[in-house]
């Protein structure tokens, strides 16, 4: 065990299938008058963003909607959305949808509260105060970012994705309502399932693990395994719906204490450069990103596989972690996600430049076995 760690929660997490409905109250709880809400075009045709307005009526004024979330939070909406924010004298923002409406709140909130621009507070542990409330309503079961220190925005400018990473960026609020997943499509739900699973697995590898994060990280592999594909095939199914939206925060929860590597590395690198889902990502470099670590840590990756359903059944430890390795390249090919690059459209010309942002992006920098930039190349190659 290790002499010292340290292992931080965030705000509250509520779950209740039909919570949506009950926002309004949630927000009075909370002390807000003038709300400000963050979501996506997706979103908005799933008519998400109308059950959640309808849920605040009577309680609270809406006073602005930013609704063209990209799909990587970039710097310039948050610019944009920060000025929205002042402007309209919000006191609480609500963010509803995946990974990106939730990110990109946390960099509003950011220059809405301190000021200047989302730029000057790239990095770990930068903020110095508490910034403005922020629910967080997820709509998807993957990033965690409703439980998450970190935010992820793109910088178009630069072709990189920036980390910020704080205390203070937690949302003080997680509002979890599997009700509001149901119109995920098969693909959507996949990808993020399978986004859920990096992080629950780079996490119980990382060189920051703990014991508590190992717990959340195991617990929410087994049930993204035993779940994942019943969520995907039929989409209607509460049940698997719901245990995939704890698992995704359950993972939120161990990769905000543990953070990620290489796997991360690689699809942040490769999302910088060409629009391709995230989860997508995560899922078709996860297997290749486990063979290359699972030699420096072996025994964390049995447990994975038993994690994943695999029996030993007297076999040796290296039978057991290439079976679930298989185990989890299977689940995604099961789910009908890619397993090559050159199936999201990235050429093979670009991997030398893929491979020199990769062993530089922090996601890295926790990542069991030190990678260099060759090496790196190698596995590029290999996933092409």
């Amino acid at each position: 065990m290790q002499e010292f760690f340290e292992f931080g929660l965030g705000g509250r997490v509520l779950y209740k299938a039909g919570l949506a409905h009950e926002l309004g109250q949630v927000v009075e709880d909370i002390g807000a008058k003038r709300v400000f809400v963050v979501a996506d075009k997706g979103v908005i045709a799933a008519g998400l963003l109308s059950t959640v307005l309808a849920g605040l009526e009577g309680s609270a004024e809406v006073v602005g909607v930013l609704d063209d979330v990209p799909p990587n939070s970039s710097v310039r909406v948050v610019m944009e959305g920060a000025q929205a924010v002042r402007e309209a004298k919000a006191d609480v923002l609500i963010a509803i949808g995946g990974g990106s409406p939730i990110d990109t709140a946390k960099g509003i909130r950011i220059v809405a509260t301190m000021g200047g621009d989302i730029l000057d507070y790239e990095g770990y542990n930068v903020l110095t105060e508490r910034l403005m409330p922020l629910i967080a309503v997820p709509t998807t079961a993957g990033t965690g970012s409703e439980v998450t220190s970190i935010a992820v925005i793109l910088n178009e400018d630069e072709h990189r994705k920036i980390i910020y990473s704080s205390r203070y960026i937690y949302p003080d609020l997680a509002v979890l309502d599997p009700e509001l997943t149901l119109t995920m499509p098969p693909r959507l739900t996949a990808a993020t399932g399978m986004d859920a699973l990096s992080h629950a697995i780079e996490t119980f590898v990382s060189t920051d693990n703990n014991p508590f994060s190992d717990s959340l990280a195991l617990a929410a592999i087994d049930l993204i395994g035993t779940h994942l594909r019943d969520a995907v095939n039929d989409g209607t199914n509460l049940e698997a719906r719901g245990h995939m939206l704890i698992a995704a925060c359950m993972a939120g929860i161990a990769c905000s204490n543990s953070f990620f590597g290489v796997i991360h590395a690689i699809s942040h690198a490769v999302g910088a450069m060409f629009p391709v889902h995230h989860g997508t990502l995560n899922a078709l470099v996860m297997p290749y990103g486990m063979q290359f670590n699972s030699v420096v840590a072996p025994e964390r990756y049995v447990r994975i596989a038993h994690a994943m359903g695999v029996n030993a059944g007297g076999r040796s430890d290296e039978e057991v972690i290439t079976d679930g390795i298989n185990a989890v390249r299977t689940l995604a090919v099961d789910c009908g996600l890619p397993t090559r690059l050159r199936d999201v459209d990235v050429p093979e010309s670009a991997l030398p430049e893929l491979a020199a942002l990769s062993v530089v992006e922090p996601a890295i920098f926790n990542n069991p076995r030190v990678a260099t930039e060759e090496e790196l190349l190698d596995l590029l190659r290999e996933m092409w």
